[in-house]
């Protein structure tokens, strides 16, 4: 996705993480909106470990830039998100059991606990989801507070697909848009086409040509920036908090029901026929 011209922006440095760079998250500050972008164009964008510590460390540092009133969240490339990483997982997967099992939960938790940093997060978060954003991909969508979308954006929550279980996404969905919508797509596997997510009231208004989703995310982001920077954050506390009392030990759960679904015969085979390219043949 391309985020506007250089011109006018300030590159952000992120932090070291322990002794690995911050390798695929790109930050940029123009004004009083920051972008985070995901580029791991290749995979199109997939969550392995590692991605997730480095968004982590990018909302943290960006938390403490106070010029950033709001902050665009997009993917790089063709794709917002394509969700969990299903090859590094597998590699978990095949680890000895006690080294596998502590893995897959870590992991899990740690995708977890990005979305409650989302969630909580002081400034407004505005997702712009440009192609897919599928499973945890569309998660992070959900856990923003605002979605913008273009005209080719998909939204899938189909893990079972792959015999595994969106928890965290799972609790995202219904919290936004219901427990209908969350069945259909969670358990029927049905997407949601970019008209669609705007019919349910999904996105921050019509969705928009895809050279044209930075500008509209962007004009989103400087409307916040407008308000009171304590007013907002207390009305988010309300939004994500008060109203959603229940959604963060959701979370938690959903967490638990994700990891422990990865160590069943159902979630080796749909992983290795990911990897395989083929489709799942099922126990």
């Amino acid at each position: 996705m391309e985020v506007g011209v250089d011109r006018g922006w300030r590159t952000f440095e992120l932090r070291i993480l322990g002794e690995r760079l911050v390798r695929h998250i790109d930050v940029k500050i123009h004004g009083p909106v920051a972008t985070v972008m995901i580029d791991r164009v290749t995979v199109r964008n997939a969550l392995d470990r590692d991605v997730i510590d480095d968004l982590h460390v990018a909302f943290s540092d960006v938390h403490q830039e106070k010029r950033v009133r709001a902050v665009i969240l997009s993917g790089a490339g063709d794709h917002f998100c394509s969700g969990v990483d299903l090859r590094a997982l597998g590699d978990i997967t095949r680890l000895p059991p006690a080294e596998s099992l502590e893995k897959v939960h870590d992991y899990w938790r740690r995708l977890t606990e990005l979305f409650e940093q989302m969630l909580r997060f002081p400034k407004p978060i505005i997702a712009a989801v440009d192609g897919s954003a599928v499973g945890a991909g569309f998660g992070l969508a959900l856990a923003a507070d605002m979605i913008v979308a273009s005209t080719r954006a998909v939204f899938t929550a189909d893990a079972t697909r792959r015999g595994l279980v969106g928890g965290g996404t799972a609790a995202l969905l219904a919290f936004r848009l219901g427990g209908a919508v969350a069945a259909r797509m969670l358990l029927g596997g049905e997407p949601i086409d970019d008209a669609a997510a705007d019919r349910l009231g999904l996105l921050v208004g019509p969705p928009v040509a895809p050279e044209q989703i930075w500008v509209k995310s962007n004009e989103v982001g400087l409307r916040c920036a407008e308000s009171s920077a304590e007013a907002i954050q207390a009305t988010k506390r309300v939004l994500n908090e008060n109203v959603g009392e229940q959604l963060m030990s959701q979370l938690a759960s959903g967490a638990a029901g994700s990891a422990t679904a990865c160590t069943t015969e159902a979630a080796m085979e749909g992983m290795q026929a990911f990897s395989e390219g083929r489709d799942p043949q099922w126990p």
